[in-house]
């Protein structure tokens, strides 16, 4: 029974990694749409941390754009129907870009007696129109990208920056590619001067600071 608990273990352990390491948005939810789990993917989409989505209402963070289909879902999951459900959506993603897409949600659960929990996850669509009270020119950073910038250029390891964030090496790794793939950066030196060009960090502080116009963008919350 302890080696089929160790097991258990193992590759829950390793089910994690995976997700962290999913590129689409993902979450788990409960059945009334509680987050219970989510990756930075998903995370990077409100401009937070995995951790600070924990129970976030799913909807609250993507409006439908149809009541109706929502309504449906639920009625549908009350009977336990075990469908694969889509949520046509809208959000604001950091920055100030409104962006739409699907959420598709599939019940899971270890037997079919059990309260199913929902995986969640976000087809992102094209952007859409950046808001008026958006700056221009292109998006700096989240809150969370500058500080694992400002670390990044203090010379910190990936796993350094993970544990001042309290993200996984994962999410440290994916908002960097993220950052790189945005500012056309082909490496972390390239990264870190471009955050400094941005406005981003600011220029000569030592150890490496986020600027004030960075901090001017925090929304409440979003403080580690």
């Amino acid at each position: 029974m302890d080696l089929a608990r160790q097991e258990a273990v193992t590759w829950r352990n390793r089910a994690l990694l995976l997700f962290d390491r999913v590129a689409m948005p993902v979450a788990v939810c409960d059945v009334y749409g509680a987050v219970l789990l989510a990756n930075p993917a998903m995370a990077a989409e409100c401009g937070t941390t995995p951790g600070r989505l924990r129970g976030r209402d799913v909807l609250d963070l993507f409006s439908p754009r149809e009541a109706m289909q929502v309504e449906r879902i639920a009625e549908a999951l009350r009977l336990r129907h075990r469908s694969r459900y889509q949520v046509s959506v809208r959000w604001r993603a950091p920055g100030g870009v409104e962006r739409s897409g699907e959420l598709t949600a599939d019940p899971v659960s270890d037997s079919a007696e059990d309260t199913p929990a929902l995986l969640v996850m976000l087809r992102v669509d094209a952007e859409r129109a950046t808001s008026p009270a958006a700056p221009a020119g292109p998006v700096r950073a989240t809150p969370m990208e500058a500080r694992i910038l400002a670390l990044a250029a203090a010379g910190a390891t990936t796993a350094r920056a993970a544990r001042e964030t309290a993200l996984t090496t994962d999410g440290v790794t994916y908002h960097l590619r993220r950052l790189s793939s945005r500012w056309g950066a082909s490496n972390r030196t390239e990264l870190v001067a471009r955050a400094y060009a941005l406005g981003v960090l600011r220029a000569g502080v030592w150890p490496p600071e986020v600027s004030d116009v960075s901090r001017d963008r925090e929304a409440p919350g979003d403080e580690a």
